[in-house]
């Protein structure tokens, strides 16, 4: 990876194998969009090097990722950017990746955190690891393809869970809605994402090319249904219930959705 990867994400190749790791845990590694920009580079150069057969994305510091950085989509809610840019890039190539994609989950998983994973073709995660989507409560829609990949992998009354109600996940409930494979030990996470990822890196890639594509099926589903998502995400940024649930979020207070429209935008 070239010294213009940013300050939050790491990216070292060794056996095959290219891994991802998130580290900007103090911040329990919300995505910034410089990391949204390295992540979609990395994955982009990954796909077209020849020592590279498969992909592991991991977070540090006892979290996968917080999602996005709220502080710049409450810039966005006030109107002074959009969603265009590094993250809907990152987004729009999700199901484009052309290699397998292992993601090592330990803590939190929140927002693109969870939905990136709908994406990915093997997922581990600790006992501590907790899946959750606040769309909503932020005055938001899902986002990454997750309203089409959701109900498709879990079923549409646990989707609805996750996506609409906000449900938290734990990690044994989402082995059971199929979201992740199995649970392993914080000590031996990686080392069970690097056993997978080896294995991954020793079929002949051609043929794991071909398979892939063939149980991923077609994907111009699901890269539309991430053009809708981003349309109308994009549009409830400016709403008046979503700068009402960023404010009161940076407040530390609850919402007042009752009166949001009598207040104006």
């Amino acid at each position: 990876m070239s010294n213009d990867t940013p300050t939050g994400l790491t990216v070292t190749i060794a056996g095959g194998v290219q891994t991802l790791r998130l580290t900007r845990a103090a911040k329990k590694n919300a995505l910034t969009s410089a990391m949204y920009a390295g992540l979609r580079v990395a994955l982009e150069d990954g796909d077209r090097r020849a020592d590279v057969a498969v992909h592991v994305l991991m977070g540090s510091g006892g979290s996968f990722s917080a999602g996005s950085d709220v502080a710049e989509f409450a810039e966005r809610a006030k109107g002074r950017a959009d969603l265009s840019g590094p993250i809907l890039d990152f987004i729009r190539y999700l199901p484009l990746v052309e290699k397998p994609l292992i993601a090592a989950v330990d803590g939190l998983a929140v927002g693109v955190g969870t939905t990136l994973l709908f994406h990915c073709d093997l997922i581990y995660a600790t006992p501590a690891s907790t899946f959750r989507t606040p769309f909503l409560d932020l005055g938001l829609v899902p986002e990454a393809g997750s309203s089409v990949l959701a109900p498709r992998r879990m079923g549409y009354p646990r989707a609805f869970e996750l996506l609409a109600l906000g449900e938290t996940f734990d990690a044994e409930r989402a082995v059971a809605a199929g979201i992740v494979n199995a649970i392993v030990a914080a000590g031996e996470l990686e080392a069970a994402a690097a056993k997978s990822a080896l294995r991954i890196a020793r079929k002949p890639p051609e043929a794991l090319a071909l398979c892939r594509r063939l149980m991923r099926g077609e994907i111009d589903l699901v890269r539309g249904q991430i053009e809708e998502e981003a349309r109308i995400f994009a549009e409830r940024l400016s709403s008046p219930e979503a700068r009402e649930a960023f404010a009161a979020f940076l407040e530390k207070r609850a919402p007042d959705f009752a009166n949001v429209e009598r207040r104006g935008s």
